[in-house]
């Protein structure tokens, strides 16, 4: 003997879209959520728009930020990182809101260059091992615009809570030898890796 199943009812269908409906919106809101703090508080993902940090960096890679990094350990000498446009910044074209160099001089330190129109970074008198700039870059670092401390014409002392920063390609780098040192509250975090291209992926 066959019973027959009664076929649902539209206010029973009705309810059931209602509840998958805000199931979905659930889920998606959640995701939003979960990709906006993870992009806020943990990680985020830069583009390269010029070539200061050639050949490390080149224009157009994208490169992926921890923001937890120095929250857990110090700024170290030689990390890349990304920071806020200073203030002082004035080196023509459109301004960014983000810039990435390399950090060269720690707060307290005296950061100079050997005597010449170029020259090899001097951190407290001793020669900085750039090991990360390729033979033919190292020793070319030149002094910025005269008429300010941090040219690195002559010895500068790196104010507490703030951070030497240069670009990898010395000879066409506007960093802190042109609008000084940058504030730790600057930063945003410490580059981890390159992403894209994938076929140039790097962790640094």
């Amino acid at each position: 003997m066959l019973t027959e199943i009664p076929e649902p009812t539209v206010g029973a269908q009705a309810t059931k879209s209602t509840h998958w409906l805000r199931e979905t919106l659930l889920v998606v809101v959640i995701a939003l959520v979960a990709a906006l703090l993870l992009r806020t508080f943990v990680v985020q993902t830069f583009y390269i728009p010029s070539g200061s940090m050639e050949p490390t960096l080149q224009i157009g890679d994208r490169i992926l930020v921890n923001k937890l990094s120095y929250h857990l350990h110090g700024i170290g000498r030689g990390d890349i990182v990304v920071f806020r446009r200073p203030a002082d910044e004035n080196c023509g074209g459109p301004p960014v809101a983000d810039l990435v160099k390399r950090v060269i001089g720690l707060p307290g330190e005296t950061i100079s260059l050997t005597k010449g129109p170029k020259g090899f970074v001097l951190i407290n008198g001793k020669r900085l091992d750039e090991s990360w700039l390729p033979s033919s870059v190292q020793g070319m670092t030149f002094p910025g615009p005269a008429g300010q401390p941090y040219n690195l014409a002559k010895p500068y002392v790196v104010p507490a809570n703030d951070y030497f920063v240069m670009g990898d390609n010395r000879t066409d780098s506007c960093d802190s030898r042109y609008w000084g040192p940058i504030p730790r509250s600057l930063i945003v975090g410490k580059v981890d890796l390159r992403v894209w291209p994938v076929s140039a992926f790097h962790i640094f």
